[in-house]
């Protein structure tokens, strides 16, 4: 039977992958890599680093899938958000399927590297139970964990992510849009289009931003959010210009203190 490995790989370095992935990309007769377009090829750039790195058995192949367009806009409300997802990841779904049926032999090992650790906001596993639930293409999978965004942000910024008996609260962007929820002071702030915080009128929070973590290209800021807000937003549009693409997270903290 077809197998496949979801490996995550870390936020960029290639050597932030585990022994454990190093040992499963050696096994792999099949990389597939989602096509993101010319303006994000650095992107596949990275994964292309990690095999050069860490694979002894030059024998694979890799097989592009293209990546379906989809509707980003801040402006969607939840449900419309949760439509415009959903009919992505079905587009998503149609193309991976046909790029297993038709690129994977049956005895064959395939393989998606998935930045970070699939399972912090990444939709592989779920396309690939939805794939499995059709009954059209058998295949069985198993997940290789990886470092993720929100641990190297902390080690940039030499940070813990809790505070003594506090929780940690890991959120889309969109879900900030009027502020931390309640009680939760450490918030962890993902898949942000723009810089969302940028508009809190808060001042008891501080920032701490980071932007292609772990790799060459990190650029890290810290400070007061009223303070370094628009230092954040130039930051991104220079380094979006700059790269074509941008991967960022950010830590929101409030200091109940500061009124």
């Amino acid at each position: 039977m077809r197998e496949l490995l979801v490996i995550g790989i870390g936020p960029g370095h290639p050597d932030q992958i585990t022994v454990q992935a190093v040992r499963a990309l050696n096994r792999v007769d099949v990389f597939f890599f989602i096509d993101k377009g010319e303006s994000k090829a650095g992107l596949n750039g990275a994964r292309d680093e990690i095999l050069h790195r860490h694979v002894t058995t030059p024998r694979y192949r890799i097989v592009n899938i293209p990546e379906p367009a989809r509707d980003r806009s801040r402006s969607l409300t939840q449900g419309r958000y949760r439509t415009a997802v959903r009919d992505w990841r079905e587009a998503r779904a149609e193309f991976i399927a046909t790029a297993i049926a038709t690129e994977l032999g049956e005895d064959e090992v395939g393989a998606f590297l998935v930045w970070g650790d699939p399972s912090v906001y990444d939709s592989t596993l779920g396309i690939l139970d939805g794939i499995l639930a059709q009954n059209a293409l058998a295949f069985e999978y198993s997940v290789i964990p990886g470092v993720t965004s929100v641990q190297a942000l902390a080690a940039a910024h030499r940070i813990p992510l809790n505070r003594v008996g506090e929780p940690i609260h890991i959120t889309p962007a969109r879900r900030i849009a009027d502020g931390l929820p309640e009680g939760l002071d450490s918030t962890v702030v993902m898949l942000d289009p723009e810089f969302t915080a940028a508009d809190l009128d808060d001042p008891t929070l501080t920032v701490f931003w980071g932007a292609y973590l772990s790799t060459a290209d990190e650029a890290v800021i810290a400070g007061p959010l009223p303070d370094v807000a628009d230092a954040i937003v130039e930051a991104r549009t220079r380094l979006r210009d700059q790269h074509g693409w941008i991967m960022d997270t950010y830590l929101l903290r409030r200091d109940p203190a500061v009124q």
